[in-house]
């Protein structure tokens, strides 16, 4: 079945066609400990964009992902909606360790923190990000970012990235809670039928972080998009499919037992 989308048929005749009445919408909280239900929370962000099939628009049933802004909270920390009073924060967060040296990685200087907020909240309102600002609970800090990229709702898909911790968290409960709840909303709340994860070739960090989730290798693009400096990278990719997400689910709520995480 071909799909329609903006691209395919321009934005303007897109949206008149198959874009439903938007209304504004306030963030909502799920807590990891009960998943399961914000049914196709139909209340969007005025300016996000959505993506349908040809024959779910036909018959005027946009059942496909709907990505909208969301606390996600448990296991010690609450992802929030990545906003502009978040700015002193992620800075300092960012300072610890001078993350913005690792060449590799897309992590903002103190001063940059205002573009790469503003260009992550541009992300949202084109409808192919989500991002979040990370606070751990024991201490009430924000510590990093995290966010979904590149998504696709018209083949169930989000991508997960741009991801970074302050370095005293680094090598923590940290990015394993993270994770289960950001792959507990794609999966058991917004329906996704594959998580992808992406990181640089160098990054051998992050590489050995996605892989130790469970995500399977899918390959690597050479050459594949520009880093900071300029350069090309080669980027490895991974995902993590519907019907793997059961035996993932166990195996981190398995890591975060052993490593003493707060309790969901």
């Amino acid at each position: 079945m071909n799909c329609i989308t903006w691209e395919s048929c321009g934005r303007a005749t897109f949206e008149k066609r198959f874009r439903p009445a938007l209304r504004e919408s306030k963030p909502v909280s799920v807590p990891i400990s009960k998943p399961a239900t914000v049914l196709m929370h139909f209340r969007k962000l005025s300016s996000e964009k959505s993506f349908y099939s040809l024959k779910d628009a036909e018959k005027g049933n946009n059942r496909v992902i709907t990505i909208y802004p969301i606390n996600l909270e448990g296991l010690g920390v609450r992802l929030e909606p990545l906003a502009h009073e978040h700015h002193d924060e992620l800075a300092t967060a960012a300072a610890d360790g001078k993350l913005w040296e690792l060449w590799f990685t897309a992590v903002p200087e103190p001063e940059q923190t205002e573009a790469y907020i503003r260009t992550a909240l541009a992300g949202q309102q084109e409808g192919h990000m989500l991002p979040w600002a990370v606070r751990e609970l024991t201490t009430g800090q924000v510590i990093g970012s995290t966010r979904y990229h590149d998504i696709a709702p018209a083949i169930d898909r989000v991508e997960i990235g741009y991801t970074w911790y302050a370095r005293r968290w680094q090598r923590s409960h940290v990015n394993t809670a993270c994770k289960l709840l950001l792959l507990g909303h794609a999966f058991d709340t917004l329906g996704c039928k594959v998580v992808g994860l992406r990181t640089d070739n160098f990054n051998l960090a992050s590489q050995r972080a996605i892989e130790a989730l469970g995500a399977k290798k899918d390959g690597v693009v050479r050459h594949h998009m520009p880093r900071r400096d300029g350069t090309a990278r080669d980027t490895v990719f991974y995902s993590i499919l519907a019907g793997e997400w059961y035996d993932v689910k166990r195996h981190l709520e398995l890591r975060l037992a052993r490593h003493g995480a707060p309790p969901a």
